[in-house]
């Protein structure tokens, strides 16, 4: 039998179905093999030539043939992965999502360089100004017209105008669609914004002009953004004169969020889910609310959290996720909105080399995110932070050998000094945290430590080198994963990490490996080698 890397598990001789063709079609030596596979848009039929297998990508079934035929593998590419479903809402060619990451990590550059090539990516909005998401606004809907884009909602417990403003700013420029992240319940905003494009189509049928792609990782959570908004919502948003009465009927008949991302184990916000467990759960819930609520359309559900490498993205569709969405991976590309000092670090990082913290935005809750925890001491020194904050009512009750520890270490500053920059940072952002900290001696002191939880964000941004132990950067395990996934070859380096380029690879790996397990379901067994998708040097 010539060694071309494919055999039969059995004895296979013969088959009833046959192959008619020339041989000159017959691919045999272990090149030919090997681009015939990785030529995902070509079918090809499977031979036994009685001595070997081989692969022909012409000729036909016939029932007098020159050899016997196990099957045909089809051409599958990036394209046919996934819901159509969610290709069409979403006016994209892949099901294929990068998420967002705030402070404008998740760039113009890189939402636009994706959305050129067809695939849907949102910008980090959460922490930036709003006057900096509406230039992102303006500047996007300009370059990028009716290709895909989408901005993040993050859910602001403790500024809820932020919240509305936000999405008052996403209704006035006709954002077609928001990704609502670390939401723990709906909030009057997030319906506000769907209910808000919801109108009657000539034929009955509703029509969403606002789509919400809703970021999950508990079932709960699901499950109020699956079913209709609260009527009591409705008519407080009604009565308010933000919504009509038809607003508010078709919105109890729609679900609040009509694509859910079952968010695993994943950067930043985060409940460290497995998704094997996690996506069939939501799913489930899906389906049964899907039938309790009938609505005209589907529910769409998708992966994210540990998406970054071929098999991964494979695990996601065959689980029967509609789309993936990345993350991690991103933010090392060229277009994030990160240092290079973090793309850098981001680069070496290995799957261990993350950490929970306590979350800048939901500090008091006692909320954590998912870092980086290679060459930072970010996470450890915000948990002592956390600690303090649990363990007295007030600054002035904190031990002075205690204080003196953390204004030297973390802060490097008297805490004085930093609440006095947090009054004014807080005076054109929202007064009222100011008037709320002067009555409440524990809120003064949450607003002093998220002084420097916000700020380490922005250091790992901002590269400055001076405060490298205290940068805060988002990462999940995935991020180590795909670095070894990737070594050996041109992505191996943070300055040759385009967010295109990660895409493409990572769907067209996921098709590739979907063909080659079709193999052993035709009773071929293959080498290591076919059996995994690198990326080439």
């Amino acid at each position: 039998m010539i060694d071309n890397g494919l055999f039969p598990k059995t004895n296979i001789a013969h088959t009833p179905l046959k192959w008619k063709g020339s041989d000159y079609l017959l691919k045999t030596d272990a090149k030919q093999i090997e681009h015939c596979l990785h030529d995902i848009d070509t079918p090809f039929y499977i031979l036994h030539t009685g001595s070997s297998i081989a692969l022909a990508t012409g000729g036909e079934i016939s029932p007098i043939g020159n050899y016997n035929c196990l099957g045909l593998i089809p051409a599958f590419n990036s394209a046919c992965l996934g819901s159509d479903a969610f290709k069409k809402a979403h006016g994209t060619n892949y099901a294929y999502q990068a998420g967002a990451m705030a402070n404008g990590i998740a760039s113009i550059d890189l939402v636009t360089s994706l959305g050129r090539k067809g695939y849907l990516s949102s910008f980090g909005a959460a922490g930036l100004p709003l006057k900096t998401v509406e230039e992102a606004i303006t500047t996007l809907q300009a370059t990028l017209h009716d290709a895909p884009y989408a901005f993040n909602l993050i859910h602001s417990p403790s500024e809820p105008n932020l919240e509305r403003e936000c999405v008052e700013l996403y209704l006035k420029y006709g954002v077609k669609t928001v990704e609502a992240s670390a939401f723990m319940n709906l909030t009057p905003n997030i319906v506000y914004y769907r209910a808000a494009g919801l109108f009657q189509g000539s034929h009955g049928e509703i029509i969403a002009r606002n789509n919400i792609i809703a970021k999950i990782s508990r079932r709960e959570v699901a499950e109020v953004f699956m079913k209709p908004a609260p009527e009591k919502i409705l008519q407080d948003l009604v009565s308010k004169g933000l919504i009509t009465t038809e607003q508010s009927a078709l919105a109890q008949k729609v679900p609040v969020a009509s694509d859910i991302t079952v968010e695993a184990d994943s950067a930043g916000h985060t409940d460290n889910r497995p998704l094997v467990c996690l996506l069939p759960l939501i799913q489930e819930i899906r389906n049964r609310i899907q039938k309790e609520y009938k609505y005209e359309k589907n529910i769409r559900v998708g992966a994210g959290g540990g998406i970054s490498t071929p098999q991964a993205v494979l695990a996601a569709f065959a689980m029967g996720a509609d789309y993936v969405v990345t993350g991690s991976v991103n933010q090392a590309c060229r277009e994030s909105g990160a240092s290079e000092i973090v793309k850098a670090a981001l680069a070496q990082a290995d799957i261990v080399d993350v950490a929970m913290a306590p979350a800048a935005d939901m500090f008091e809750m006692g909320v954590k995110v998912q870092v980086l925890k290679r060459g930072t001491l970010f996470a450890m020194r915000a948990q002592k932070l956390y600690e303090i904050y649990r363990q007295y009512d007030s600054i002035d009750e904190i031990p002075l050998i205690e204080r003196n520890k953390i204004e030297e270490q973390l802060f490097q500053k008297n805490l004085d000094t930093v609440w006095d920059e947090t009054v004014q940072f807080f005076q054109e952002r929202d007064p009222s945290q100011i008037q709320k900290a002067l009555e409440n001696p524990k809120k003064k002191m949450a607003l002093i430590f998220r002084w420097y939880l916000g700020k380490s964000s922005f250091w790992a941004k901002a590269g400055m080198q001076e405060r490298k132990m205290d940068y805060q950067v988002w990462c999940g395990p995935a991020m180590g994963a795909f670095n070894e996934w990737v070594k050996g070859s041109y992505l191996e380096k943070p300055e040759n990490r385009h967010v295109i380029d990660i895409a493409e690879h990572l769907m067209k790996g996921a098709a590739y490996l979907f063909r080659i397990r079709q193999l052993s379901s035709l009773g071929v067994n293959y080498i290591d080698s076919y059996g995994t998708y690198k990326v080439t040097p």
